[in-house]
């Protein structure tokens, strides 16, 4: 029998990229091989130099039509087989590997909102809910919408057997969280960006847009972030490499800040559980702090740390090589 293979790639839009997917028929038990597409209508190419390469890195079962079927998540190349530049996988790739045997793991909470008719889904039409306080991890009507999409991307995200680990309802209405991890960063990207497209297209099915702008509401409301939560093997057995790891994110602000996903000045604002995208802190149990040591970590004398900073609208492929760049240098 014949399956379906979605082949999915991040384009060149800036200053956040999007997903892209199309269809390719393959014959019953046929490996998945390169493939093309026209980059001059991805932001990735010029007309008249128009084809680019689809390259698989990733497969999963397809758990929304099922049967034989994949989802395959690829980069891109250019048609001489390197790296097209728009290609955030291939930098990663070398920095995870030179850091192996530091065994880096990752898990990242990727916050997004609902909208429907232009509007955030749960605000009434000309005005506003009552203000944020009860919608977090809420329950109820009044409090919680959206939440036949949210259960069913949990679902196909672990019929797909990617490495889904929780859900829940964030600050604002129509505002929720996935997690994915804990993963090394090579498996956390190519997931998360699988999750996010699952999540598109359910809620397509629902005629509800999903976005993971920075600050999608103006005023008195949460951000949307993608907090990544980073461990190697020394910061797992001791105090001390978790400290050094905080000390040496704090030497490199601006480059973490440039890399951390578009419109950020506008959600670290120092308000709102944020830290100022211009300072730079690290605490015990402190969600206003640019880096939280969770309570059990200190508790434990050893864990995780969770980088606060990172946009919604990040990529993940950046982010991770960015952490594990700064962190293993600092703990080799």
């Amino acid at each position: 029998m014949a399956y379906k293979a979605e082949y999915i790639w991040i384009d060149g839009t800036e200053p956040t990229a999007r997903l892209r997917s199309k269809t390719k028929i393959m014959a019953d038990g046929a490996d998945l091989p390169i493939w093309g597409f026209d980059g001059s209508s991805t932001n990735q190419a010029p007309g008249d130099k128009s084809d680019c390469v689809l390259r698989p890195v990733f497969s999963c079962p397809d758990p929304l039509r099922g049967g034989p079927h994949k989802l395959v998540m690829c980069d891109v190349l250019y048609t001489d087989m390197t790296p097209h530049v728009t290609n955030m996988r291939a930098k990663l790739v070398p920095i995870a590997e030179k850091f192996a045997g530091q065994e880096s793991l990752f898990g990242i909470e990727q916050e997004y909102n609902f909208f429907q008719d232009g509007r955030p889904f749960g605000f009434p039409a000309g005005g506003y809910p009552a203000p944020q306080g009860f919608y977090y991890c809420g329950i109820g009507a009044d409090e919680v919408f959206g939440r036949e999409i949210v259960e069913a991307h949990m679902d196909a995200c672990l019929e797909a057997g990617l490495g889904l680990s929780g859900i829940n309802a964030e600050v604002m209405p129509g505002q929720w969280e996935f997690q994915v991890g804990p993963l090394g960063p090579l498996e956390v990207s190519d997931q998360l960006w699988l999750a996010r497209w699952l999540l598109y297209r359910i809620a397509e099915d629902f005629g509800i847009a999903v976005t993971i702008t920075a600050k999608p509401v103006s005023g008195d409301w949460n951000g949307a972030g993608a907090h990544t939560n980073f461990s190697t093997n020394a910061m797992r057995e001791g105090y001390d490499p978790i400290i050094t790891a905080c000390e040496a994110l704090g030497k490199k602000i601006s480059e973490h800040i440039e890399g951390y996903g578009d419109g950020i000045e506008h959600r670290l604002t120092g308000e709102h559980e944020t830290a100022p995208f211009s300072e730079y802190s690290y605490g015990v149990s402190d969600r206003g702090a640019s880096v939280r040591i969770p309570w059990q970590v200190e508790k434990d004398q050893k864990g995780y740390i969770e980088d606060r900073r990172p946009n919604a609208n990040m990529d993940p492929y950046v982010v991770t090589r960015l952490i594990v760049d700064t962190c293993c240098s600092a703990l080799a």
